[in-house]
């Protein structure tokens, strides 16, 4: 299925009982195409990252970020590497003032049956568990690529898609965006604008 989107600006509004929901590889760090981050070494924030996460997560009641990291799965990286990396990862954005609450990472390679690997809910719903305030019609969920949007359809969210290119090919049936930003200080400025 191939739906143009507009680049546009967020159309809803929120307010401090909402929660964040971030992807990570493309939204908070450089995505290495076809590989995958195995150390901190190779992790590196994109641009602007580290000063747009004080303003968005200062504006959420909770914010998690949700990642599929199948590099586990396949051998090419550890648990402990996983864990090592996002804890250097949270160190350096709270020195920068953000809070993140909690890292879900799904380490499975892909197939329908797993439910922790986006598009399917699995992470959101340990949120959900974890933090029971957490309210899917009142979350955004932000991410570069179809699962994402998927992810945060299927449950209710509301969904922007990050790139700099100003259309986007749904590669699913449910992943339309309700919009589209170039990157998380656009989403830190709409947020800003409100």
């Amino acid at each position: 299925m191939k739906i143009k989107v507009s680049y546009t600006w967020p159309k809803f509004h929120i307010d401090a009982s909402w929660s964040l929901f971030l992807d990570r590889d493309g939204v908070i760090n450089r995505r290495i195409v076809g590989d995958y981050v195995r150390s901190f070494d190779q992790f590196i924030f994109l641009p602007g990252v580290l000063e747009a996460l004080p303003v968005l997560t200062s504006f959420f009641n909770l914010s998690f970020i949700v990642t599929n990291q199948a590099g586990i799965d396949k051998g090419l990286f550890s648990q402990q590497n996983l864990d090592e990396i996002h804890q250097k990862m949270l160190e350096a954005i709270e020195y920068f003032g953000a809070y993140i609450d909690n890292v879900y990472a799904c380490p499975y390679y892909f197939g329908d049956d797993i439910f922790c690997r986006k598009p399917n809910p699995g992470m959101a719903f340990q949120a959900k568990q974890d933090f029971p305030d957490v309210d899917f019609q009142k979350s955004l969920m932000v991410g570069d690529s179809a699962s994402d949007i998927a992810f945060g359809n299927r449950l209710g969210m509301k969904t922007i898609l990050l790139g700099s290119s100003h259309t986007y090919e749904a590669a699913l049936p449910d992943s339309v965006p309700d919009a589209k930003l170039d990157s998380l200080t656009d989403v830190a400025l709409w947020i800003e604008s409100l």
